[in-house]
């Protein structure tokens, strides 16, 4: 059976239960495209340890709300962890900031993006096909690393979604978040983690539109099982 690790580097907005479920989240997503894997969610960013890559067939690094360039006891423990897994041939897929986190690790760089926090529904183009994700993220690969190469984009956002030569792929957008996940966590943070007129605009883009709730699942899949 492959076994596959989640690495959650998401904490819950403070004071309220708001992305607590990160990790269940992504499981829920990739699972229906994997049926004989195993899932194990580690909680990083809450203080459990990074394995060691041979202890999993491959990993997924998912969002955070902190930044490659923040300061926090796991990120230079995580940069080197996903080293060694490239060099062990693990496959990786990388959500949102772990996205940024590969680029950043692997030759690249992400930044903070002028345009400011950017939540809802977005048109991509991946793989040559245009299509929605929905996205909550302020930072961005402004550099692709030298061994990827960009198979997905959005006009705001034009390192949507990577490919590197050794077992890897990464994306910006967060295909494990729902309408109704994203609408939920929007009220229970509005005014302290969202500002209304955000807020607004958020919930109209995905009114407007539908996001599949496998989006790039096979995709993944296909990553884990060709290398795993």
């Amino acid at each position: 059976m492959m076994k596959i690790a989640i690495l959650n580097l998401t904490l819950p907005f403070p004071g309220t239960t708001a992305f607590a479920e990160t990790g269940r989240q992504i499981r829920d997503w990739i699972a229906p495209a994997l049926p004989d894997a195993e899932f194990t969610i580690l909680d990083i960013a809450k203080g459990e340890r990074l394995p060691v890559p041979e202890a999993y067939d491959g990993f997924i690094i998912s969002g955070s709300e902190v930044g490659v360039y923040d300061e926090v006891e796991w990120m230079e423990p995580l940069r080197l962890f996903l080293l060694a897994a490239r060099d062990a041939g693990k496959p990786l897929v990388g959500i949102c900031f772990g996205h940024q986190m590969m680029a950043h690790t692997f030759g690249g760089h992400a930044e903070k993006a002028p345009l400011g926090p950017v939540v809802g529904a977005r048109r991509f183009t991946l793989d040559g096909i245009e299509t929605y994700a929905n996205v909550w993220h302020q930072d961005q690969v402004v550099a692709v690393p030298p061994d990827a190469r960009v198979t997905g984009s959005a006009d705001y956002c034009p390192v949507g979604m990577l490919d590197y030569d050794f077992p890897a792929f990464s994306m910006q957008f967060h295909p494990e978040y729902s309408r109704a996940f994203l609408t939920r966590e929007i009220g229970v943070i509005l005014g302290k983690g969202i500002e209304p007129d955000a807020a607004e605009r958020a919930l109209e883009s995905m009114a407007q539109v539908e996001v599949a709730a496998d989006l790039m699942a096979d995709r993944a899949a296909r990553t884990f099982k060709q290398f795993a």
